[in-house]
């Protein structure tokens, strides 16, 4: 398949699957005589892979170690579920981060609630300093 038809399967862009040739993530695919790359089963399977992975908030540091540890089919699975866990302990820490986010934001809002402009504790609070505080 062509990278068009690689792109429009897997929701991924042309130079997107470029750079994950030129990155070594994706193999490099076949060329026909007319020197198009012509894409097979394995590099869509891949792709889809790299994708999903991606999707989930792996860096492509741990995409790297997710694929090579993939092509090991008689190994334990430990080392795939310390990354899960480590992709686990990110998300909560990005969730906190969210809801600290989202508590300060809410304070602002309930600190302004019907001021005028010039009053207007939400911008105040904006335009100063956060080591301020």
């Amino acid at each position: 398949m062509k990278i068009g038809e690689l792109a429009r399967a897997t929701g991924t862009k042309a130079e997107t699957i470029r750079y994950y040739e030129r990155e070594g993530i994706l193999p490099a695919a076949d060329r026909t005589d007319s020197n198009y790359r012509d894409y097979s089963p394995g590099h869509l399977a891949t792709l889809t892979f790299v994708r999903r992975a991606r999707e989930l908030g792996f860096g492509m540091a741990q995409v790297r170690r997710l694929l090579a540890l993939s092509d090991s089919a008689d190994k334990p699975c430990e080392d795939v579920d310390l990354l899960v866990e480590e992709q686990i302990a990110e998300v909560d820490r990005k969730i906190a981060d969210l809801s600290a986010l989202r508590f300060e934001l809410w304070q602002m809002l309930e600190a302004c609630k019907g001021s005028r402009i010039a009053e207007c504790h939400v911008v105040e609070s904006l335009a100063r300093r956060q080591d301020a505080r």
